[in-house]
C-alpha cells in the first residue's frame, strides 16, 4: 500500500465581523499576524496560511513593521497566501459583477503589495457556492478551490477533492472540501487528523489536514505544534508534512484528470442565512445596481471624469465585498455588527449616486434651450429599456390641468396618467408614463397642451380588472380574459435558530393565513388598473397593491408587511395552474436548473416554471432571496423572525423582550407575476433588470430659463 501524506495546513480563520463589530476584526487581524510571525520566527520548520486581502491591509496600515515580517516569511516560503479575494464572502447572493469585483480587488491587492496573485479561491466558512464560480474564478486565472460547507452530512460528493463545472461544458477547477473543521477548536486528535484520509478517490494519497484555534483568530499554538510532534509517526502507513494549499494542490497535479467530476452548485448548509436580516441584503443588492449603472455611465464620460470617478468607486466596491461577508450578507451577525454594514452599504450607494448624478446631469444639462419644462432620462442599464415610469415634476405649487400632455421629441404625445404622489400636499402631482429608451441614451419630453381633438395613442388593451375575494382570498379578473387566482401568503411556525442548522426546508406547521379586509379600486386610468386590500397575518398589517399596465401580460404585485412576529416565516405560496415540471432559478449572471423538490435554496432576482402541458410561467422578485419549489406550487421566502445569532444548542430563555428579533418592522415587496403562456428566463432577466436599474431623470434642466408663479397657467407650453 502505498504511503498516504497528509498535508498539515496550520491557519487561522478569522472572520472579521461576526459576533462582533468590524473594529474588533482590526484587532484580532493585528494579533494573529503578530502571534503568528512570531511563531514562525520560534519553529523554522512550519508553514502559516493566510487569505483575505481586507486582513493583510489592516496589517499594513496599522502596523507597517509586522507587515515587513510578513513579506519576509513570504519571500521564504513560510507564509502561503492563498484565496486572493478581497474577502471570504457569500457565495450565492453577490451578483456577478460584485464576485468579479471581489476577485479583481484581491488580485490588485496581492500584485501591488506582496508582488502575486494566488491562484487558490479559498472560502472555507461559505454557506454554499454557486454554479456561477467556476467560471468566474477561471476567468481571473484561478484554479483551485478550498471549501467546507456544505459538509459531508448535508451533501454527498463523489470524493474529498474533484474536478467542478458550474455547468456543463463550463470551466473547471479543481476543489477540496475539507473535512471536519478549517479550525481545531477542541484540542487536537488523531481523529481530527485520520478524517482527512476518507473519501480520497483512487490514486489520490494526498489529503489536506486543517489546524489552527479559531473563529476569531488565533492560529496554530505550542501545544499544537507539541502534539504534531508527538504524534508525527503514530498513524500507521500516513506520513504528515508541514504545508499549504499550493503545495498540496501541486503534489495532485498529476492525478487531475481522474478525479471525478461535479456539475452544478454546492449546496446548501443554513438554508435561513438567506432570509433573515433583510436590509444588508437589500444594501447590497442597491449598491451593485448603483455602480453598474455608474460604471456605464462612466464609459462614456471624458477621460477627466473617468480619472477622477476611479478612486471613489474603488472605495464603494471595498464597501460593498467587505460588507458581502458571508456572515454579514447571511445575517448571522450580531444587531451591533449589522448597524455600520447597513450604513457603509449606504455610503457605497451615495457615492455611485453621486458619480451617476455629475456624469448624468453633465450631459443632459448640455442640452438646447427649451422654455417648455421637460424631464430627460438616460439608461445606464446595459440593456433596452421599455417600461412605465412613474415621475413627479416639480410644478410650482401649480396642480396639473387637464389640457396639458408630454411630448416626445418628434412632438408626438406620449400618453400618460395622474396617480397618486408621494408627499401629502395639496399641489404635488405625480405622472405615470411608457419610454422606451435604448442603452445608453437620452430621452426627453415635454410638458404641453395637448392640440385640440388629438389624444394619446394608447392602444386597444385596457388595463382594467376587477379583483374580488373568493373564500377571502384575492381573484384577479381582467376584462375579456382569464381569471387569475392571486398568490396566497401563509405564517409558518419556524423554531429554528438564526442559521436554521440541519435542515434543509421550513416545514413547520402553517399558523395562519393572510385575512384580507375590503378590496378597493384606487387606480383607474389608461395605463395602469390598481386594487389595494388591507389585511392581517397572524400580529402584523400587511397591505397588497395588485396591478396591471396597458399593453403588459404580467401581475404586479406591491406588498406591505408591518412585520413583528415571533418565531415565524412569511411564505409567498404561487400555484401556476398546472404540475410544475422543472425550474429555472435566477442565479449570479445566469438561470440554474434545480430540482423541485421543496429544498430551500437561494435565488437571485426570478424563477422560470415549467409546467405540464408544455406552457411556462414565472416571476420576478428582486428583493427576495430564498425559495422553495415543489410540483404545486413556488414558494418565496419573504420574512423570517428569528432572534438575531441564536446558535444552537443554546436553548433560549422563555422571555425574549430583551433579544434582537430580526426583521421587525416595515418592509416593501415588489414583484411581477407571468401566468401560465410562453414567458422565456431572458424575460424574466430583462423584467428584474428594469425593476432594478431605472433611467435617471432629471426634471429641471439648464436652458428652461421661464419660471411661472404659483398657478400661473399661461406658462410657455
Amino acid at each position: 500500500m502505498a504511503t498516504r501524506t497528509i498535508h498539515l495546513i496550520l491557519n487561522a480563520h478569522l472572520d472579521p465581523v461576526w459576533l462582533w463589530p468590524w473594529t474588533a476584526g482590526v484587532d484580532e487581524s493585528l494579533n494573529t499576524c503578530v502571534s503568528m510571525c512570531d511563531l514562525l520566527d520560534r519553529h523554522p520548520e512550519i508553514i502559516f496560511t493566510r487569505g483575505e486581502a481586507w486582513v493583510y491591509e489592516q496589517v499594513r496600515r496599522h502596523d507597517p513593521a509586522t507587515f515587513r515580517r510578513i513579506l519576509g516569511h513570504i519571500r521564504g516560503g513560510r507564509w502561503s497566501p492563498v484565496g486572493g479575494w478581497y474577502i471570504q464572502p457569500d457565495c450565492n447572493l453577490p451578483g456577478e459583477e460584485a464576485m468579479h469585483r471581489q476577485i479583481e480587488l484581491g488580485r490588485d491587492w496581492f500584485r501591488k503589495h506582496i508582488g502575486k496573485f494566488p491562484k487558490i479561491g479559498y472560502n472555507v466558512d461559505s454557506f454554499g457556492h454557486t454554479a456561477a464560480l467556476p467560471d468566474i474564478m477561471k476567468a481571473h486565472g484561478q484554479d483551485s478551490y478550498v471549501f467546507m460547507r456544505p459538509m459531508k452530512e448535508e451533501r454527498t460528493l463523489p470524493s474529498r477533492v474533484f474536478r467542478w463545472r458550474g455547468r456543463p461544458g463550463g470551466a473547471e477547477i479543481t476543489t477540496f472540501r475539507i473535512a471536519r473543521g478549517y479550525a481545531t477548536v477542541w484540542p487536537i486528535s488523531r481523529e481530527h487528523v485520520e478524517a482527512s484520509l476518507e473519501d480520497l478517490p483512487p490514486g489520490v494519497n494526498d489529503t489536506m489536514c486543517f489546524i489552527g484555534v479559531g473563529d476569531h483568530g488565533g492560529g496554530p499554538t505550542e501545544q499544537i505544534l507539541e502534539w504534531c510532534r508527538e504524534n508525527w509517526t503514530a498513524i500507521p502507513g500516513v506520513r504528515l508534512v508541514y504545508s499549504s494549499p499550493e503545495k498540496y494542490f501541486r503534489a495532485i497535479a498529476p492525478q487531475v484528470s481522474r478525479l471525478p467530476l461535479v456539475t452544478g452548485e454546492l449546496q446548501m448548509h443554513a438554508i435561513g442565512c438567506y432570509s433573515v436580516h433583510r436590509p444588508v441584503k437589500l444594501g447590497t443588492r442597491r449598491a451593485e445596481n448603483l455602480l453598474a449603472q455608474a460604471r456605464r455611465a462612466l464609459e462614456v464620460a471624458p477621460p477627466a471624469a473617468r480619472k477622477a470617478a476611479a478612486p471613489r468607486l474603488k472605495d464603494a466596491w471595498e464597501q460593498v465585498c467587505f460588507n458581502e461577508f458571508h456572515d454579514t450578507l447571511g445575517g448571522s451577525s450580531i444587531a451591533t455588527a449589522n448597524r455600520p454594514a447597513e450604513e457603509q452599504l449606504a455610503y457605497a450607494s451615495t457615492i455611485a449616486e453621486t458619480v451617476l448624478s455629475e456624469t448624468f446631469r453633465t450631459r443632459v444639462h448640455a442640452l438646447p434651450p427649451d422654455r417648455r419644462q421637460r424631464f430627460a432620462f438616460t439608461n445606464y442599464s446595459g440593456a433596452p429599456f421599455d417600461d412605465f415610469i412613474e415621475h413627479e415634476p416639480w410644478l410650482e405649487w401649480t396642480h396639473w390641468q387637464p389640457d396639458w400632455c408630454l411630448l416626445d421629441e418628434r412632438n408626438r404625445i406620449v400618453p400618460h396618467q395622474v396617480i397618486e404622489p408621494e408627499p401629502l400636499m395639496p399641489d404635488s402631482v405625480r405622472l405615470l408614463f411608457p419610454v422606451a429608451i435604448p442603452a445608453g441614451e437620452t430621452r426627453v419630453l415635454r410638458i404641453a397642451r395637448r392640440p385640440a381633438a388629438k389624444k394619446a395613442a394608447v392602444g386597444k388593451d385596457n388595463p382594467a380588472f376587477a379583483l374580488r375575494l373568493s373564500r377571502g382570498h384575492p381573484v384577479l379578473q381582467p376584462k375579456g380574459g382569464a381569471s387569475w387566482t392571486a398568490p396566497e401568503l401563509d405564517l409558518i411556525t419556524d423554531t429554528s435558530d438564526t442559521w436554521s442548522h440541519y435542515i434543509d426546508r421550513f416545514c413547520e406547521p402553517l399558523v395562519g393565513q393572510a385575512a384580507w379586509g375590503r378590496p378597493e379600486r384606487v387606480e383607474n386610468g389608461p395605463l395602469r388598473c390598481t386594487w389595494r386590500i388591507p389585511g392581517r397575518i397572524g400580529s402584523s398589517r400587511i397591505c397588497a397593491d395588485w396591478s396591471r399596465y396597458a399593453g403588459t401580460d404580467f401581475w404586479e404585485l406591491r406588498l406591505r408587511v408591518e412585520w413583528v412576529e415571533r418565531h415565524r416565516l412569511l411564505r409567498l405560496s404561487w400555484n401556476p395552474g398546472a404540475a410544475i415540471k422543472s425550474r429555472e432559478d435566477g442565479i449570479p449572471g445566469r438561470g440554474l436548473e434545480r430540482e423541485s423538490d421543496a429544498k430551500e435554496r437561494p435565488v437571485r432576482d426570478r424563477s422560470l416554471l415549467r409546467l405540464a402541458g408544455g406552457k411556462t410561467a414565472g416571476a420576478v422578485f428582486p428583493e427576495v432571496f430564498s425559495l422553495s419549489c415543489d410540483r404545486e406550487a413556488l414558494r418565496l421566502t419573504l420574512l423570517r423572525s428569528c432572534p438575531l445569532a441564536h446558535h444552537i444548542p443554546k436553548v433560549l430563555p422563555p422571555r425574549l423582550n430583551h433579544v434582537n428579533w430580526a426583521d421587525r418592522g416595515a418592509h416593501l415587496f415588489t414583484m411581477r407575476f407571468y401566468p401560465a403562456g410562453k414567458v422565456s428566463a431572458a424575460r424574466l432577466e430583462n423584467h428584474a433588470r428594469l425593476l432594478q436599474q431605472r433611467p435617471l431623470a432629471a426634471d429641471l434642466t439648464r436652458g428652461m430659463p421661464f419660471r411661472p408663479y404659483m398657478n400661473q397657467l399661461d406658462r410657455p407650453l
